[in-house]
């Protein structure tokens, strides 16, 4: 991959990642600020449909209404600059993916707590029951989110969009804008660096990784994983304003071997 581009993914795929880092309190405004059309509606959605569909999707400790999503910037036009640099990434993860890194990402088809996190969990070997479930419950609350804001931008698939982009991994349906993989990743990552500050780095780490392949395998832009991110900033910052989850997480504390 050419320095240049290079660079220009990792900015991409880490700047959702620096907004907690930096500590800024408007760091999500100053997200949507740096994106001219922020509005979380496109043009061609009818409004009153999406208000609706918001109203009345919940996940479990997060209802959408009233939620407050504008971290996530709107999808990249068609054919526009980053748009194109998305393909171009794409097409340069395919040239050179391993038979290894396309089998990794067939095996997290699905997203979970154990799927992701199964392999480094903190807590005791089998998961504990309360623990599978709070996160469950958790990524309830990601899956609600990232599918409400797929359906306001209803972008297709890489491979839909381009023939040359051929996926690794069995081509999976629905919009690809933003990555649900990406998503609940990062917000169990978040938790679990809540959980065991010490180990935020591999958490996070292991996060970024989730959310990679989903592009190398070639079901997802490079910006639908960044969207993902901020997503889940965007949540886990809304979530620790729920008195139950906090209640929740901190029953989870006891659990750690």
């Amino acid at each position: 991959m050419p320095v240049k581009l290079c660079r220009r993914f990792i900015l991409i795929l880490l700047l959702p990642a620096l907004l907690p880092v930096f500590g800024s309190a408007g760091a999500f405004d100053d997200l949507a600020a740096g994106y001219p059309n922020a509005a979380l509606l496109p043009v061609s959605a009818p409004a009153a449909a999406a208000d609706e569909s918001r109203a009345t999707s919940a996940g479990h400790y997060l209802s959408l209404d009233g939620l407050d999503l504008r971290a996530v910037p709107p999808a990249p036009a068609d054919g526009s600059a980053r748009d194109r640099e998305d393909f171009s990434v794409l097409l340069d993860w395919q040239a050179r993916r391993t038979g290894e890194q396309c089998a990794k990402a067939k095996a997290e088809m699905n997203h979970s707590y154990e799927v992701f996190f199964g392999k480094t969990d903190p807590f005791s070997d089998p998961t504990p029951a309360p623990v599978a479930a709070f996160f469950r419950n958790v990524g309830k609350d990601s899956v609600a989110a990232h599918k409400y804001l797929k359906e306001i931008y209803r972008r297709p698939r890489p491979f839909v969009r381009d023939a040359r982009v051929k996926p690794c991994i069995p081509p999976v349906k629905g919009f690809a804008y933003p990555s649900g993989h990406a998503a609940m990743s990062r917000l169990f990552a978040l938790i679990l660096s809540d959980l065991e500050p010490s180990r935020r780095k591999d958490f996070m780490a292991r996060a970024d990784e989730a959310a990679l392949n989903r592009v190398i395998g070639g079901v997802h832009h490079p910006t639908d994983l960044a969207a993902g991110k901020a997503l889940a900033d965007a949540l886990y910052k809304s979530l620790l304003k729920q008195p139950a989850f906090k209640a929740d997480l901190k029953e989870l504390r006891s659990l750690f071997n």
